[in-house]
């Protein structure tokens, strides 16, 4: 029989889902179509991070294909997978939690998804904005522990955002611009870094009135809200630490809805303890959850949330029809999105 892209249509390859339950945890999602071109086992747990478990669980599916959401693959995990496996499918846009390099040497594809959750993970930092804004996280606390206060001497400033400046690390990126798309129409002003000191030609915001590409100091030192937005690597790995927060005015917060390890977090909790900045916001931390001893769960000008960024159901449901498209490719013959 000659194979052909008809016949690779065809095929049902073996596929298991390491750690459904990270994405699934509602048991909302439909994974009906991802079904009907694979042979599709779903682990239902948040994580495994036993190497000896992934690579038992990899083994005994028989996999061909490899599907993971945010869970850490140790080349010692990955070592142990049999050849059958071809493909590893990360729901998601970072794929630091995979030795891809190794991947490669074994002649395995990893693909992620770069763009699922960019109106989701945008509107995120302009919720931790409006928060800030109006002291919504203080405010509820202080109802929480039966404080009634601010219902007759107010406790807490609050601000306009129109006319605030928002300083977006990564700015002109994908979901830097559209953080701008929602803020700009609020009235704030928008500051990008960029080290070649203009926005991409062609790029939306270009001659913008509102928008201005500044160096990185200046949007520290100048910015109300500073927004982390900018992929982890090793150039950007602890690239926020006491230096640039002490830049920061007195006034102004920090929000990093990006990846947890972009700020330094002992530097952040110094300086949080010193009250150098107003406040932070963390969708994401460098290890997550924190540590159960992490100063960060206690300091009350620090808000965390459980890297819900990427969690809305809509979203989540994108994340799978997305990974779909990837897998339906690769039978196809045609992988798209390949990061090795």
């Amino acid at each position: 029989m000659v194979f052909t892209a008809t016949t690779r249509l065809m095929r049902r390859p073996t596929a298991i889902f390491l750690n459904s339950s990270r994405l699934n945890y509602d048991e909302a999602l439909d994974f009906s179509r991802l079904s009907r071109i694979t042979d599709l086992t779903l682990n239902k747990v948040d994580n495994i991070t036993s190497s000896d478990e992934i690579a038992e669980k990899v083994i005994s599916s028989k996999a061909e294909i490899v599907i993971t959401k945010e869970m850490e693959v140790h080349a010692s995990a990955l070592e142990k997978f049999p050849s059958t496996v071809k493909l590893m499918c990360e729901a998601g846009t970072g794929f630091n939690n995979i030795p891809i390099a190794l991947a490669r040497s074994r002649g395995i594809d990893v693909v992620n998804i770069p763009t699922y959750s960019t109106e989701s993970v945008a509107h995120m930092v302009i919720t931790y904005i409006m928060n800030f804004s109006a002291a919504m996280f203080q405010q509820a606390k202080m109802l929480y522990e039966g404080n009634q206060k601010n219902f007759y001497v107010f406790q807490h400033p609050i601000y306009e955002i129109t006319g605030k400046k928002l300083g977006l690390i990564g700015g002109s990126g994908t979901i830097g611009t559209a953080v701008a798309d929602v803020a700009l129409p609020l009235g704030m002003e928008v500051l990008v870094s960029s080290r070649s000191g203009r926005l991409p030609k062609g790029h939306k915001y270009e001659n913008h009135p509102k928008v201005k590409v500044v160096p990185l100091d200046e949007l520290f030192s100048t910015a109300d809200f500073v927004s982390v937005n900018c992929p982890l690597n090793d150039e950007t790995r602890h690239s926020i630490g006491a230096r640039e927060i002490r830049m920061m005015k007195p006034t102004s917060f920090l929000i990093n809805t990006a990846r947890g390890a972009i700020i330094n977090e002992l530097e952040l909790i110094q300086c949080m303890k010193e009250r150098v900045i107003a406040g932070a916001g963390l969708d994401t931390q460098e290890v997550e959850p924190p540590h159960p001893e992490s100063e960060l769960w206690n300091l009350d000008n620090v808000f965390l949330t459980p890297h819900i960024g990427w969690r809305r159901l809509e979203t989540r449901q994108r994340l799978i029809d997305m990974t779909t498209d990837n897998i339906e490719s690769y039978i196809s013959g045609s992988t798209q999105n390949v990061v090795n």
